[in-house]
């Protein structure tokens, strides 16, 4: 029998091959086998070696290295953004249970999350934003409210948003500068604005938040 004479009498040819009784189909055979390991032993083509070599020696691109995640979120009138990995979870509203003589500042109470007391605070007082809390827009009206669980470090605390758009991925150069509008807002803790769906996000600067944060809480 020849190397390829699955293609004459096999099952590819006039199937008249006294070992397809015993094998049933030319793959089950040895010979076949045998040929199959022939094939994939034998030394490449020369144009194809030359084209690996050229593709693998190409410099390699690092996608998403000048990019980063943001979790996009809005209180009252303002869209804001935190990075990513300070962002634990987003999660349903639940009750806020306060807290005796913390009244009316930054320290809402206390929230269970995942049967975890954490500390809820307002971004509103924290931000300053109460101006802007005040002129909701009402095509926010059908917008859930969320909780963001943030952290970082050996801080976390849960605050208040009245919507969460989740993650999105932006690169540095589609990051401007604030805008003088801003200075009367969150501009202390605000880095850049970011255009998204014709709104300007401003991204807070996570280290200066949690070290508000720290202080509001001491």
């Amino acid at each position: 029998m020849h190397d390829s004479c699955w293609n004459s009498i096999g099952v590819h040819g006039d199937g008249s091959c006294p070992e397809l009784a015993v094998h049933v189909h030319c793959r089950n055979c040895p010979v076949y086998s045998a040929a199959a390991l022939t094939l994939l032993d034998r030394d490449p083509p020369a144009a194809d070696i030359a084209d690996w070599t050229s593709h693998f020696a190409r410099p390699k691109t690092v996608e998403g290295q000048d990019t980063q995640s943001v979790v996009i979120f809005r209180i009252g009138s303002e869209w804001l953004a935190l990075p990513a990995p300070v962002v634990d979870e987003v999660a349903d509203l639940r009750p806020v249970h306060s807290l005796p003589h913390r009244r009316g500042g930054t320290l809402l109470g206390l929230a269970n999350v995942r049967g975890e007391l954490l500390v809820c605070v307002s971004l509103v007082r924290l931000l300053n934003l109460e101006r802007a809390q005040a002129s909701t827009q009402l095509s926010h009206v059908t917008a859930l409210p969320r909780l963001l669980v943030i952290r970082r470090g050996d801080v976390r605390a849960v605050c208040p948003t009245d919507e969460v758009h989740g993650m999105h991925r932006c690169h540095h150069r589609d990051l401007l500068d604030l805008p003088t509008s801003v200075a009367k807002t969150a501009t202390r803790h605000a880095t850049a604005v970011l255009s998204w769906r014709g709104q300007s996000v401003g991204l807070l600067d996570a280290e200066r938040l949690f070290a508000t944060l720290e202080r509001s809480l001491a």
